[in-house]
């Protein structure tokens, strides 16, 4: 990320427990070039999920705009 907002530091740091969970469930002393593609890709979603979800908390609630 080029630029990154005050918002969007707050919303990566937020992934990392998450993050931690899935990599201890996958076993922390496992390689990642060791990791199948099933577990490469929960971890891509774990942390994008992570990062969409904390960005939505941090959004201002604002009404529908139309």
């Amino acid at each position: 990320m080029i630029d990154k907002q005050p918002h969007e530091e707050v919303a990566l740091a937020a992934v990392l427990p998450l993050l931690g969970e899935c990599v201890a469930e996958i076993g922390i002393d496992k390689p990642l070039s060791a990791y199948s593609r099933a577990e490469i890709l929960t971890l891509v979603e774990v942390v994008v999920t992570a990062y969409q979800a904390a960005l939505l908390r941090l959004q201002p609630q604002e009404g529908c705009p139309f």
